[in-house]
């Protein structure tokens, strides 16, 4: 019998399997290939209805062009549902987030995107707003915690990106982090609030645990992050098998091993534009 395929929708720089309708069909093989092959995975899959379960998880190219701004992604089926359904492919800016976090109850706002071919989601946490009063609930800001790898062993503090000078251009600013977006459990695509639940409801609590909402949530398996805490972690870079540090969001609950690494940018005339600082970082995923 043949095998069920499935669409999705191109990624940048992406020219393989391409059909005249502008989507690529991904068979079987294909399917499993982008870590889709569990039960839960098959089970998440089912409860996400229009939206969709492939959909969500785009293919990762090697480049889109070498275009450092970051570029807004919205998955196919959430054009109507995503806050910048009408935005795919433009290039993010610091004043639409502001625009968007009003509307929210937390003051927060964030987004899918791409850049260079990576899949990468925007946070804007009113940090500059919230982080001098003492951190009650709803009332997010950065935060800074210890990193601990798989075994417990402690690996480092997160606010040392702030102190460490070799790390300048990680230090917060804008009110805004961006993510490499790829789970480190089976390297799927976590989201902003694309499926509704108490992980990603629009509410925060303090401390970065897997209480609250506004957590980046996977799918696949229900790993979560907490985008507000940062953390000092270790990972393995999946090609060589050498070990390498990273600053980056913490693993709340889920099967991931560790934490998502964040990716350095600055804006230039309200435009975000990622920086190439320390692309070993997300070397964790083939």
């Amino acid at each position: 019998m043949m095998g069920r395929k499935f669409k999705l929708r191109q990624a940048p720089g992406e020219a393989n399997e391409v059909t005249a309708g502008g989507t690529r069909l991904i068979d079987r093989r294909d399917f499993i290939r982008h870590s889709f092959n569990s039960a839960a995975g098959v089970i998440a899959a089912a409860s996400l209805g229009s939206i969709g379960f492939a959909a969500l998880l785009m293919g990762v190219a090697e480049s889109d062009g070498g275009d450092s701004a970051v570029r807004f992604w919205v998955p196919s089926g959430a054009e109507d549902t995503a806050w910048y359904g009408n935005l795919h492919l433009e290039p993010m800016t610091k004043s639409v987030f502001e625009a968007q976090a009003s509307t929210s109850s937390t003051g927060m706002a964030g987004a899918a995107g791409v850049w260079s071919g990576l899949p990468v989601t925007v946070i804007y946490v009113p940090h500059d707003e919230n982080s001098g009063t003492a951190p009650v609930e709803n009332k997010p800001r950065f935060q800074y915690g210890d990193g601990y790898d798989l075994s417990g062993a402690y690996i480092g503090y997160g606010g040392d990106m702030e102190e460490d000078s070799t790390y300048a251009d990680l230090a917060i600013h804008d009110n805004m982090v961006i993510v490499f977006s790829r789970c480190p459990h089976l390297c799927c695509i976590p989201g902003w609030q694309l499926v509704p639940n108490d992980f990603t409801a629009d509410t925060w609590i303090p401390g970065g645990t897997d209480s609250g909402g506004n957590k980046l949530f996977c799918i696949c398996h229900s790993s979560r992050y907490d985008p507000t805490m940062i953390e000092k972690n270790e990972n393995r870079n999946r090609t060589n098998g050498t070990m390498f540090e990273y600053f980056g969001v913490k693993l709340t609950g889920g099967p991931a091993p560790v934490g998502m690494p964040l990716i350095p940018f600055e804006v230039n005339g309200d435009i975000i534009e990622a920086l190439p600082t320390y692309l070993d970082w997300y070397t964790f995923c083939d």
